[in-house]
């Protein structure tokens, strides 16, 4: 799709409110803003009839502090792609937006979608060329809370069917955390998978200590323990990790994949297509790590339906992808359109439909 044609530009601004607020070390966050974003091409005239015979594409742009580049940043743009995408096709509008992640992942994304559409096939299947696939499975993410709060929240999410939480640590003491974990693998037994992502807020010496602890309870995956920068204390930390995975997700948009490998500092990559740039960028990452047997996992940063469904379908598009922390929806009140994905006994239903799967997301 590099000829210019029809093919035009549109975006609106939306805010979403939060079912709580989401305390972050930028601050507290109480809604989701961002932008959405729509591709058209076909007759441009604005009936009802010429918008039947117009293939369609949406994306999404949630800008999120320490992540993503500013709102304000975001849909300047956005207004470049809108100018670029005109005169220049998909490319130049690309290149326009090329240093804003999140307005690229947008247009990335509503690009995708388009020619998802256009084939027609759904979009896992274009991103990836691979076989149907089904489900792809999910973590639930267990907040902050006490011991007993959180071994609760952990059964409840077990009942509803995930075989797999994720334990948010590091705004407490170490020893808490351990002990919210010990509660938590007394309450759901061993067959669940436990995971904990410390959002780099630990010294190597707390790390290490957690660590030792986790081994013993059956902790499968430890995500960003340290500060994004530490990358030689990752590696240590992987050195004696006890059977515990070393994740990064900060640490990979700060040092990239060749300088992770180089220093051998992480057993599996997570990856945001937001903060990354794109889901085309979010999809080549995938393939690269897993050449060198690094093990993708997809997540979100909170975002709304359109940007959530496409992280699905990245997910889906990825062979034997472990659960993925894609079961975020229900900590938005407010929506962009009818969610198509079903979560279901820990998975997540990949929408079959032709490219996302997403409609009824433009007009509020």
């Amino acid at each position: 799709m590099n000829a210019t044609g029809s093919l035009s530009l549109e975006y609106r601004s939306f805010s979403l409110e939060l079912t709580e607020a989401l305390e972050t070390a930028d601050g507290t966050i109480d809604s989701r803003d961002g932008f959405l974003v729509r591709l058209v091409d076909g007759d441009g005239d604005g009936t009802a009839d010429a918008r039947s015979r117009s293939a369609v594409g949406y994306g999404e742009a949630t800008p999120l502090p320490g992540w993503t580049e500013s709102h304000a940043d975001c849909e300047r743009a956005l207004e470049r792609a809108q100018d670029a995408i005109r005169t220049d096709g998909p490319s130049g509008a690309l290149e326009a937006v090329d240093r804003q992640v999140a307005a690229r992942h947008a247009l990335s994304l509503a690009l995708a979608d388009l020619q998802a559409s256009r084939e027609p096939t759904p979009l896992y299947r274009y991103l990836g060329q691979g076989p149907m696939v089904g489900r792809v499975p999910v973590n639930a993410t267990i907040g902050d809370g006490s011991p007993s709060e959180t071994a609760t929240e952990a059964q409840r999410a077990v009942d509803r069917g995930f075989d797999c939480c994720k334990l948010k640590v590091g705004l407490r003491s170490v020893e808490e955390d351990i002990e919210r974990v010990r509660r938590v693998r007394e309450t759901v037994g061993s067959t669940v998978e436990l995971r904990a992502d410390a959002n780099e807020a630990w010294t190597y010496e707390e790390a290490e200590s957690a660590l030792k602890a986790f081994s013993d309870l059956g902790l499968s995956i430890l995500e960003q323990p340290l500060p994004a920068g530490a990358l030689e204390g990752h590696a240590d930390l992987r050195a004696r990790s006890g059977g515990v995975s070393i994740a990064l997700d900060e640490g990979l948009l700060e040092h990239g994949v060749d300088a992770i490998c180089d220093a051998e500092a992480a057993d599996v990559a997570v990856l945001k297509p937001m903060a990354l740039g794109g889901i085309d960028v979010a999809r080549k990452v995938a393939a690269w790590v897993t050449e060198v047997d690094i093990t993708p996992l997809v997540t979100t940063t909170i975002d709304g339906v359109v940007a959530r469904t496409g992280a699905v379908h990245l997910a889906a598009a990825i062979p034997d992808v472990p659960a993925c922390g894609l079961a975020t929806g229900e900590l938005l009140a407010t929506d962009l359109g009818r969610d198509p994905v079903l979560l279901e006994k820990g998975s997540a239903v990949v929408p079959q439909a032709k490219g996302l799967g997403v409609s009824d997301v433009w007009d509020p």
